[in-house]
């Protein structure tokens, strides 16, 4: 037990260091975006190296950024019965939806993704655009690595609600948090 709560510790502080990087990023791309602006109608000068910058940048932050969310709870979630449950059957839900969902997900986004990203870095793929970033690779590389940090945190969170499940006896209601 104490090894599966140092993993599911390990993976919420790996979630949390990456959603503060991607929050440096994301000031990055404001000024990023805010310079394409400025040049383009201020100077009219344009960058197609720019733009492309911004929109690399915006794929990175959503596309890494989807572990951080669920890790703080974040992602959509249809709650109409949900949010009158109790902290055990909220577990089950989340443990099960986790197992049965959003892991077999993941899975399918990586085993999808590594054909279509190999022949991009077989090529080393880039912009289509004169001007453009000679990284197009790298970006599609956002795909699997999306889903594989997302399923670490998703394994993080059935850790979390199974160990919940498994400490907390059914009358024990300071253990989930009630």
């Amino acid at each position: 037990m104490t090894f599966l709560y140092a993993l599911q510790q390990t993976i919420d502080r790996f979630s949390q260091l990456s959603g503060r990087l991607l929050s440096v990023l994301s000031v990055v791309m404001m000024l990023s975006l805010s310079a394409v602006v400025v040049l383009r109608y201020g100077f009219n000068l344009g960058s197609i190296a720019m733009q492309e910058l911004v929109t690399y940048l915006h794929a990175t932050v959503f596309m890494l950024g989807t572990a951080y969310t669920l890790q703080q709870d974040g992602h959509v979630r249809v709650d109409i019965f949900y949010r009158h449950f109790s902290p055990r059957a909220k577990a089950w839900v989340n443990s099960l939806g986790g197992l049965i969902f959003l892991l077999p997900l993941c899975g399918y986004f990586v085993l999808s993704s590594w054909e279509f990203v190999g022949q991009s870095w077989s090529i080393k793929e880039g912009s289509a655009d004169p001007g453009g970033l000679p990284a197009v690779f790298l970006l599609k590389t956002l795909i699997p690595l999306m889903a594989i940090s997302l399923a670490l945190q998703a394994v993080a969170e059935v850790l979390r609600n199974a160990l919940l499940l498994i400490t907390a006896g059914p009358a024990d209601k300071r253990a989930v948090g009630a």
